[in-house]
Order: structure tokens, then C-alpha cells, then sequence
């Protein structure tokens, strides 16, 4: 670690920084030099003449005003104090975010001052010398961004220490003995952080929650939940509430909707889904057009403001899928049952529908409640059969319910028809500079008791893209005919992606022999889909597609649309899962509003909940992927005899990422352990470099390895270096 660089003298024969953090901290305290050598327990006469010393050299600096005679405070807040966000990294360092920066100013860990990962707080900025990276110290924690760490608990004779498993977590908790609750040695616990006194190592707290044994099932799941602040159960008031919702479809309520029941319907879905959002209606028109709703549960209607279910339903603000289960944002009793378009059933919806021709441009279209009922429910699988054989029977293979059937003609017709408008608006779509992200999925194959027996990769297909297409031209039009109006609307927007990380990976893929054209922005969105679908079927596929997404912005909500850079729409809303995000509840919200001659909304009480909402997807997402790596450990565990064919992923100083091609998990061969060479990391190449062989390590080898650890509660894997496959 550098050493910190000083504003005021040498480090070695003053105390500037020391009596500046002090007064600092005490803004509106005067402080003399008896109070501060008190402070930093100096008691020795030489040392008292040192701060004597330098209170009048700061005073004379005008860094800080004597107040009164021998009695010193602070200068007023001067423009090197900043209020921002710390970004915690592995290694016990951190950066300070502020808009007021263009470079994230780094904080070194003796800095820190019991501040932690992504807390608010006010720093001391210094070192802004021209050419030279800012440096910071924290001067005061404004905002815990969490009090609550998921651990594992070691309990002592007298007390006991929390250690936590994140890597951004530099500190242990310290657990007084009265309260362990009723935690016992090596449990999972969730601790609650209380105070963290100054002079302390460590911050002090309780014991609020025992998970239950490191590497059990249930445990290690609801670990990943209690880390992001996420529920995995409804308290019971909100149960009972929902319970005596009246979820009858009534006559007099079908009255005030567009009543399609008569209309072909029908819904395509993954063949595990409890929960059905959406259902597409196909109808020819006499004047050779085609009339297509697309059909969105109608959950506002059930939610409604002010009750306890809409403000659960807005904390949680999405529902979190992780690899063996689905913790909704709504209770059950409205998610799978009565907001779900579920087969032969009536329905309340809220629908975007569309006069399209055959070349798939929009003639007509008209937004509104609506009542629809469901003729059939396909599987993606049997979506997908029918689209490539045009065949009318399903076979038992991938039928739903496990035995052949017949589909009706006219289901088979629309299903063919809706494959081919989809296709030209994606096309069109493409085109126009949208960004073709078909990364691919992995999920496992679970028994009984959830254990991972086998892993598949989920791949987009045309049945895919058919729903893709059309909820994004219902997503896209609801977004313009509000946006057009200029009234405040919940928007899904995303920037366009920073040059520096396009650079980045541009260095990256060029050792694959790809490239990126940065003449304009048109070049860039073609040669990125250019990239995208040339390294299909290639062993860096994965690492190019996981590259490719990170180098972009992250979408997010916000009244202030600037666009969807990734789709190439102007105008872009959610407003199509309303069962699962809380977004498409406002969006539905809203639309009805201005349906109804409304006035535009309150747009910063909008922006508070799209911030709200951004924010909760975020640890949702985080959420599900550390699911998938529990997973992935857990199935490597059962293969640790077995050789791996795998990409190298990463390269650092301390090792390599390696990729096992067959089942895409990730794990470590660290440099020390790779016997065939001594090796040097070399950042220019992106490589381990053998001292005597010359031997490159670098992205996208192939390599052999064998699992050395699988690690549950850290979700990690570290693998054993077999050899280069040349």
C-alpha cells in the first residue's frame, strides 16, 4: 500500500492531519493543545510543542480560526469536504463516489474510520493536485447502508465474534455474551451492529436470527436472502389480508372493460412457471390486418394504494429467482391464482392492443382494462415445436402433460403468424442499433431435496423471441403514448456505455481476433452485435457475452427518460410483469390516470419509488446469482475425482479464472500452486508468464483442472492446475 501523502508538513515530525481529523470531527468544538495531546494520548513535553507548533501553522494556513486565545476550531466546511458513497474493495481499501468527482477518490484502510461498504459519508479530500489520483479520509459516517451482516458465529468463554463470508466486510462483530441469543457454536447467525466506539477494533452487536449449520440446504439459501436484506416468507397480517381479497371475476366489473373472451388466447411460458403475467390474442381482420392484444394480469386492480399488501408489495418492489425457488413479490393467493392467466379461466387484464399489417407496422392501437380468457397454455418447448415443424401434435416428449395431444388449428395458425411479425420487428429492431444479448443461462437439474444432479443451458429460440418481441412492443408503445404527452411516467431507460470500458474490452476480445468499431454510434451497436454472434459455439462465448454486458450501463427507473440504449427505443417502460416487479404496477397506475383525464403525477414522489425499486432489483439480481454459484458448488463437490476441460476466465496477480466448458462454473487455480513454472502476472497480456518456459497463461486458453475445494458457505471453488490443452 502507498503511503498517504501529506497537505500540511512531513508525517514524521508533525501532527496536522492528526489535529485536523480531530477538530474536523468536532466541528463546533473549540479544542486547545492540553485537549488534544489528551486525545492522542501524549503526555511527553516535546510533543505537546509539536502541536503548539502546528495549530498556529494551520491557524496561520487559515486552515483552521483560533476562536478564542489557545482555542482552535475547524474552518467552516471548505470545498476539500464531500458527501458521497463508499465502495468497499476485497483487499480493506476503498473508494469515496461523489458526483463532484470524475475519478473515484481512494481511500487507504487506515482512512476508513468505521466506515463500510456502500455507507454515506463525509470525507476529507487532499492530494488534488493535477495528475495525481485524490485521496480521502472519512470524517464522519453519515448512513449505515446496512446493520445487519449474515456470519458465522465463534463463540468464546466470555464473548463472541461474527466473521462474515463477504469480501467487502473488512471487520468481524463483536457479540457480548448476554447477547448470543441463543446461537451455538459454528450457526449461521444474521448480527445487528449497535455502536462501534471509537477505539474499537470492532463494532459491537447482537444476535437477532440463527439460520442454522454452514452447508445446509435451507441455511446457505436463506443466508443469500438475509445478506441482501431480502424476505423469504410474508409476515402473517399480509397473509390475511390477501386472503379475503374477493377475487371473483364480476359481471358488473366486466361491464367497465373491453370484454375478449371471445378473442383466440393463449399463453407461452416456461414449462415450470406458477405465475402467468402475460397472454397474447390473435385475430384476422376482414381487411386482411391482424389484431393482436397482449394481455397483462390486471394486479392493480387487487393492489390497491395504502393497504399493508401495496406496501409490502413496494418494499420488496420485485419477486427473487433463485435456483430452487421464487420468493414473489406477491402472495401466492394472488401471483398463481388470481392474477395468473391461467388456462380456461376468466381473467381481469390490462392490454396494449394492435392493428399490425403483414409487414408488421402498427396501424391502430388502443391501451385499457380489458377481460380475457385463456384457450390454451403452451411450453416454450412446444411453442418452439410447432414454429419449426408446423406440425399440429404435440409429442409426449415435450408435452406438458407428459402424453401426445392435438392443437386446434387456429391456434397453430396464430402461433405461426405471430412467429413471422416477430421476426421482422426484430429485425427492424436490430436495424435500428439494438443490442442482440442472448447470453446464455445456466440451470441445474434438482431432485427431490433440491441437490443439483445435473446442469443444462437454457438457449432463446424463436418461441423465445415471439414473447420477447411483442411485450416489447407493448412496453415501447406504452412508454411513448404517455411520453409523448409530457406527463410525469415511470420510465426503463439506459445510457449509452461508457467509451473507457468499450476500450477495455476492445483490448480484451482483440487477443480472440475480434474488434469493435468506434466511428459512430451506429458502428459500435452493429459491431457489438457483429462480436455477439460470431463468438457463438465458441469456447469464449461465455467470457465475451459476460464482458460484452458488464462494458454496458445498467438499466434502471427513473421519471427522466433519456432512452433505452440497448433496445434503440427512444421510449421504454415496464409494463408487462406487474406480478413479479412493482414498475409495471405504477406504469399500470399511471396509464389508467391519464386514461381517465388525470393530471400528470407528483414526479419526484415517482422518482423516490423508481430509485426505490432500481435499487431493490439490484440486490435481487445479486441475489440470484449467488444462488447459482451456491449451486454450482454444491454440484462440483460431487466431481471432485473428475478432469475438467475449462476456459481460462480472468488473470490477476494472484492466479487464474478457470471456466469448465461442460457446466460453466468458475473457479481458482492460484499462482503459487501451478508447478510446472514459477509465474509472473503481466497485465499488458493479460497472462501468467513462466519464468524459465516463457509459457503464456492468458485469456481464453484451454485448460485441464480438477476441483481442489468447493466452499458453500463462500460460494467458492479453487481447482487444481493439471495442465495447458495445447
Amino acid at each position: 500500500m502507498s503511503k498517504k501523502p501529506k497537505k500540511f508538513g512531513k508525517k514524521s515530525k508533525t501532527f496536522s492531519e492528526k489535529i485536523l481529523k480531530i477538530l474536523s470531527q468536532n466541528a463546533n468544538k473549540p479544542f486547545n493543545y492540553k485537549q488534544i495531546a489528551a486525545i492522542l494520548e501524549l503526555s511527553d513535553t516535546k510533543s505537546r510543542n509539536e502541536i503548539i507548533k502546528d495549530l498556529k501553522i494551520l491557524a496561520a494556513q487559515k486552515v483552521i480560526i483560533e476562536s478564542e486565545p489557545g482555542k482552535y476550531l475547524v474552518k467552516a466546511i471548505s470545498q476539500d469536504y464531500y458527501d458521497g458513497t463508499i465502495d468497499m474493495t476485497s483487499r480493506k481499501t476503498a473508494y469515496f463516489i461523489c458526483e463532484e468527482f470524475e475519478e473515484d477518490v481512494f481511500i487507504p484502510t487506515s482512512n476508513l474510520n468505521h466506515a463500510l461498504d456502500k455507507d454515506k459519508v463525509k470525507v476529507y479530500v487532499y492530494n488534488r493536485r493535477k495528475g495525481k489520483r485524490p485521496e480521502g479520509e472519512v470524517i464522519e459516517v453519515l448512513e449505515r447502508a446496512k446493520t445487519e451482516f449474515v456470519g458465522v458465529i465463534d463463540i468464546q468463554k466470555n464473548f463472541a465474534f461474527v466473521t462474515t463470508a463477504n469480501a467487502k466486510m473488512y471487520t468481524d462483530i463483536f457479540i457480548p455474551k448476554d447477547k448470543i441469543a441463543d446461537a451455538e457454536q459454528g450457526d449461521v447467525v444474521i448480527a445487528k451492529i449497535e455502536d462501534w466506539p471509537k477505539k474499537a477494533d470492532s463494532p459491537f452487536g447482537s444476535i437477532i436470527k440463527v439460520l442454522g449449520k454452514p452447508g445446509e440446504h435451507d441455511t446457505e439459501i436463506h443466508a443469500i436472502l438475509a445478506e441482501y436484506g431480502l424476505p423469504y416468507d410474508f409476515p402473517i397480517e399480509v397473509e390475511m389480508y390477501a386472503q379475503k381479497i374477493d377475487t371473483s371475476i364480476q359481471d358488473s366489473e366486466i361491464k367497465n372493460r373491453r370484454d375478449m373472451r371471445d378473442t383466440l388466447t393463449f399463453t407461452i411460458d416456461p414449462k415450470d412457471a406458477k405465475d402467468f403475467d402475460d397472454a397474447l390474442s390473435f385475430k384476422k381482420l376482414e381487411n386482411g390486418n391482424y389484431e393482436i392484444g397482449i394481455h397483462i394480469a390486471d394486479v392493480s386492480y387487487y393492489l390497491k394504494e395504502g393497504t399493508i399488501l401495496d406496501d409490502e408489495a413496494y418494499q420488496r418492489a420485485t419477486s427473487v429467482y433463485l435456483v430452487d425457488r421464487v420468493v414473489p413479490m406477491l402472495p401466492e393467493v394472488l401471483s398463481n391464482f388470481a392474477c395468473s392467466l391461467r388456462p380456461n379461466e376468466e381473467k381481469y387484464t390490462f392490454s396494449a392492443i394492435f392493428e399490425i399489417n403483414a409487414k408488421a407496422q402498427i396501424i391502430n392501437q388502443w391501451f385499457g382494462r380489458t377481460v380475457i380468457y385463456s384457450d390454451q397454455r403452451f411450453a416454450y418447448e412446444e411453442a418452439q415445436y410447432i414454429i419449426e415443424t408446423k406440425d399440429d401434435t404435440i409429442p409426449a416428449a415435450i408435452s406438458l402433460t407428459g402424453k401426445a395431444y392435438k392443437v386446434n388449428a387456429p391456434v397453430v395458425e396464430a402461433t405461426l403468424k405471430l412467429d413471422q411479425l416477430a421476426k421482422i420487428l426484430r429485425y427492424k429492431r436490430l436495424a435500428e442499433g439494438a443490442i442482440s444479448f442472448d447470453k446464455v443461462e445456466v440451470k441445474f437439474n434438482l431432485d427431490e431435496n433440491a441437490e443439483p444432479v445435473g446442469v443444462y443451458f437454457k438457449i432463446a429460440k424463436d418461441a423465445n423471441h415471439l414473447i420477447e418481441e411483442f411485450m416489447l412492443l407493448a412496453n415501447r408503445k406504452v412508454a411513448e403514448f404517455i411520453g409523448k404527452q409530457k406527463k410525469t411516467f415511470v420510465y426503463r431507460i439506459h445510457d449509452e456505455p461508457n467509451e473507457d470500458k468499450l476500450i477495455n474490452l476492445q483490448g480484451i476480445i482483440s487477443k480472440f481476433g475480434y474488434s469493435i468499431n468506434f466511428k459512430s454510434k451506429a458502428d459500435i451497436s452493429k459491431s457489438l452485435n457483429n462480436l455477439l454472434t460470431d463468438v457463438v459455439g465458441k469456447k469464449e462465448q461465455n467470457l465475451v457475452d459476460t464482458l460484452a454486458i458488464r462494458s454496458m450501463s445498467k438499466a434502471k427507473y427513473s421519471t427522466d427518460n433519456i432512452g433505452h440504449y440497448g433496445l434503440a427505443f427512444d421510449y421504454y417502460s415496464h409494463f408487462t410483469s406487474p406480478i413479479r416487479r412493482y414498475p409495471d404496477v405504477m406504469v399500470h397506475r399511471l396509464l389508467q390516470h391519464y386514461l381517465d383525464g388525470g393530471k400528470s403525477a407528483d414526479a419526484e414522489l415517482y422518482e423516490e419509488k423508481c430509485e426505490h425499486s432500481s435499487n431493490m432489483e439490484a440486490l435481487a439480481t445479486n441475489a440470484e446469482r449467488d444462488s447459482i454459484k451456491y449451486m454450482q458448488v454444491k454440484y462440483m463437490q460431487d466431481h471432485k475425482d473428475q478432469e475438467f476441460l475449462g476456459v481460462i476466465s480472468g488473470v490477476t496477480e494472484w492466479g487464474i479464472y478457470v471456466e469448465i466448458i461442460e457446466n460453466k462454473c468458475e473457479g481458482m487455480c492460484r499462482i503459487r500452486e501451478i508447478r510446472d513454472d514459477y509465474y509472473t502476472f503481466d497485465e499488458k497480456q493479460y497472462a501468467l508468464v513462466g519464468e524459465i518456459s516463457k509459457n503464456l497463461l492468458q485469456l481464453g486458453d484451454e485448460v485441464i483442472v480438477k476441483v481442489k475445494n468447493a466452499d458453500l458457505v463462500k460460494k467458492q471453488l479453487d481447482f487444481h492446475f493439471i495442465r495447458k490443452n495445447e
